[in-house]
């Protein structure tokens, strides 16, 4: 199924972690956050276009059993200048234990992998991840990682259907309050590069 993702980052210092995860705790739903251990690899297959295709393979290291997710991220829309988050579309797909295999043979390379782990906190609809991302150092070994810098990354989003720009609004309004502790904002991809 194809759906539109909203989403803002940005990042905090290691030392102002344990203020912005008091703040959360306040601010969204009364519940526990969950946290996750999850590792990533990025995906790559080259072809006549100038820009590769990238899917992104991700499972949980500290929840045995649960599936693969293969997600497709679309080219941010390039609408409304005044849009307060970051708009793609979004395919996320569970799958079977066999995925990395099946992409390299379907002709995909993979670009590089890394290990999140962090908080999750939900306000409604929207999802917050508070994360620190590791290197792998030996590749494919999950158990040997280090700190990838010294802050943590701080993702704002929300999957909705398409057209549905208000969610941006409510997004806007929700960083606010976590200011000056973190200042989200819609990040260009392209600019990155």
């Amino acid at each position: 199924m194809v759906t539109t993702t909203y989403h803002k980052a940005g990042s905090v210092l290691d030392h102002s972690l344990e203020s912005l995860i008091h703040r959360l705790r306040g601010l969204c739903d009364n519940m526990e956050p969950e946290t996750f251990l999850d590792h990533e690899m990025v995906f790559l297959l080259k072809g006549q276009q100038a820009s590769p295709f990238v899917l992104r393979a991700r499972r949980s290291m500290d929840r045995a059993g649960t599936p693969w997710h293969l997600r497709y991220l679309g080219q941010p829309e390039m609408g409304d200048k005044n849009r307060h988050a970051l708009v793609r579309n979004c395919v996320d797909i569970a799958t079977s234990e066999n995925l990395t295999d099946f992409l390299m043979e379907m002709g995909f390379r993979m670009d590089h992998e890394f290990v999140a782990k962090g908080h999750l906190f939900r306000k409604g609809i929207m999802k917050i991840m508070v994360y620190k991302i590791f290197r792998i150092l030996v590749p494919g070994n999950t158990e040997s990682t280090e700190a990838l810098s010294l802050s943590y990354l701080v993702e704002l989003s929300v999957v909705a259907p398409a057209g549905q720009d208000m969610v941006s609004d409510d997004m806007r309004n929700f960083a606010e309050q976590l200011k000056p502790l973190v200042h989200l904002e819609k990040i260009d991809p392209k600019r990155l590069m």
